[in-house]
């Protein structure tokens, strides 16, 4: 590989919702121990001797690099669940994605304790509409348990010609029974930034979906429609945002913080992994009190401008405790028009807190309903399939969750009801005279 190829960075959870930062590749920065080399040169010939043995023997017959791509996929998914290996039509797609328009459900997924999670519904989806929440396990895909499945191969299984349809078969907390759900597939069309409005009391909201490409521009727009509109506080909702664009999530917290304000480091094996991302930009909302939003659903980039504002005091933190997605992913294109979507470093905090695995917690926890019951007692993978190949965990199942939906009421937000009130009692501490001592 020389240095003309793009590498590509990213920090979002899935193949399904991607962004992108373009860099150079940089070259190889001392060559490779002669002893090294053999020993790789050595260890290929155990790939060639099995291709060719496939080739000669395999009842039916193979393409070479049908073999080799299947190699390759074996070998990203053995490293961790973000890394994989993309074929040109899945890397081809993957570039579609970032243009904010897809085929599909409308769901972000990641493997998570050995279970296929949904992270978000993504808005007004065929996801979102039939009722998919953050925090379901995906245990079935058109009637097959989901046991061992690569997120590249669910990826693959959940898409589809808009029109088709595809059965789900989740696990939700807090039930003891799987839910079933036929969904329509349809073009997934993303807005990043939506919902700009003044809610009450001059207190401006803004909803971000996803992190892509034309979101800190959309966001500057709704800033300044808010700020003409006498905006006087901020509710900035981050829920069941997965991420996107490392740079973006940078361009977004940067609206927040002074200039030269530490945002995020990543840090790898190799010294140029190694990276500090500082605020820069020339219109900054400094003294705007600001309430930033969090749930489980909320993911990556979300966590990275979430973290920002937690470390550096510039705001309060409302809701649940965030996903814990904090590695960064390299997606390196190759010759053949496929590419290698490879983990190459975690990013950290301003005050250097790793969050990968752990989450951010809000300054203010607010649970959007109850505390939920541990997930139908089973406490693993195995158990689960276990238990639902012997029927054990199915006796009957739930109403179509579509019946009554046009009855149900509005369910109250609590979490924003407690932001708004946040901002208000921020503003009223900032109005307050200092305080004096005296002997």
């Amino acid at each position: 590989m020389n240095s003309s190829v793009a590498r590509r960075i990213w920090i979002g959870l899935l193949v399904v919702m991607v962004g992108l930062l373009a860099c150079n590749v940089s070259p190889t920065q001392s060559a490779p121990k002669k002893e090294r080399s053999d020993s790789i040169y050595e260890d290929l010939e155990l790939l060639t001797d099995a291709i060719s043995i496939v080739q000669a023997e395999y009842v039916d017959e193979t393409k070479s690099k049908d073999l080799i791509y299947g190699a390759l996929e074996g070998m990203l998914d053995h490293l961790d669940p973000n890394s994989s290996f993309l074929n040109p039509d899945a890397y081809k797609e993957m570039r579609l994605e970032t243009e904010g328009e897809f085929g599909g459900l409308g769901i972000e997924i990641a493997v998570r304790d050995e279970l296929l999670t949904i992270i978000s519904p993504i808005d007004d989806t065929p996801a979102a509409k039939a009722g998919l929440k953050a925090g379901d396990r995906i245990v079935k895909i058109n009637n097959e348990l989901t046991r061992g499945l690569t997120l590249q191969n669910a990826v693959k299984k959940l898409r589809g010609k808009p029109g088709s349809q595809v059965a789900l078969t989740v696990l939700r907390e807090g039930e003891k029974k799987l839910l079933d759900y036929n969904l329509t597939r349809d073009v997934i069309k993303i807005q990043s930034v939506k919902d700009t409005k003044i809610i009450e009391d001059h207190i401006g909201y803004v909803r971000i979906a996803s992190f892509q490409e034309h979101t800190p521009d959309d966001l500057e727009q709704a800033l300044q429609r808010l700020t003409q509109e006498q905006m006087q506080g901020l509710i900035l909702d981050l829920r069941n945002n997965p991420g996107g664009l490392l740079d973006v999530a940078v361009a977004v917290s940067e609206k927040f913080l002074a200039p030269k304000t530490l945002v995020v480091s990543t840090r790898g094996r190799r010294g140029n992994q190694n990276m500090e991302f500082r605020a820069r930009g020339s219109r900054h909302y400094l003294n705007v009190p600001l309430v930033v939003m969090l749930n489980e659903g909320s993911a990556s980039a979300s966590e990275i401008v979430a973290g920002a504002v937690q470390d550096h005091h510039r705001g309060v933190l409302v809701g649940t405790k965030s996903f814990g997605k904090g590695s960064v992913q390299t997606v390196i294109p190759m010759k053949d028009g496929s590419a290698l979507r490879l983990t190459t470093s975690k990013y950290y905090t301003p005050s250097g807190r790793s969050i990968h695995g752990l989450g951010i917690v809000p300054d203010v926890v607010v649970e959007e309903m109850p505390a939920l019951v541990q997930m139908a007692n089973v406490p693993n993978a195995t158990e689960l399939f276990e238990k639902i190949e012997k029927n054990t965990l199915e006796p009957d199942k739930l109403p179509s969750p579509d019946k009554d939906k046009a009855a149900a009421p509005k369910p109250y937000d609590m979490q924003l009801a407690r932001a708004i009130d946040l901002i208000k009692g921020i503003r009223v501490y900032q109005k307050a005279p200092a305080a004096t001592s005296t002997e």
